[in-house]
């Protein structure tokens, strides 16, 4: 785990500082202005992990009456494999069950072994696939917790 480790809600601000490194340092899905017009979106929540006030991961959320969607869970290439993840979701899956949701769900690429085994190790269970998900070319397949409500 990583020390000094801190998890808060992602601000504009937070967004414009790592605007330039989106691409570089995490993962290309998303463009800066859809990220832009999630953060003004009343149903959706990001929340950023930090190092010593550096912008190490963020995860969003959407919610839809009392479902969660995990929009997407990303850690900064230099920093990987340090638990930065784990605690990202967790504190996804803590506020949602603050938020009174009856599910959390995801969809995460086929190919991406790690992803898959984190969300395994977090209760999530495999409830289907959607065929050339990502790219028309890899199947996502379809992950979600109940929570006992």
């Amino acid at each position: 785990m990583a020390n000094n480790l801190t998890i808060s809600k992602m601000t504009l601000q937070d967004l414009y500082s790592i605007q330039n490194i989106l691409g570089s340092d995490f993962d290309d899905f998303w463009t800066f202005s859809i990220f832009e017009t999630e953060l003004k979106n009343e149903n959706s929540t990001f929340l950023i992990a930090k190092i010593n006030q550096e912008i190490v991961g963020f995860v969003g959320i959407w919610q839809v009456l009392d479902v969660i969607h995990i929009t997407n869970i990303v850690t900064k290439k230099s920093k990987r494999n340090l638990g930065i993840a784990s605690s990202l979701l967790e504190s996804a899956i803590n506020l949602s069950i603050k938020k009174r949701a009856s599910s959390i769900t995801l969809e995460v690429n086929s190919n991406n072994l790690p992803a898959i085994h984190l969300y395994k190790k977090f209760n999530f269970d495999e409830l289907g696939i959607r065929k050339k998900y990502y790219n028309g070319c890899d199947d996502a397949i379809i992950m979600t917790r109940f929570f006992n409500t």
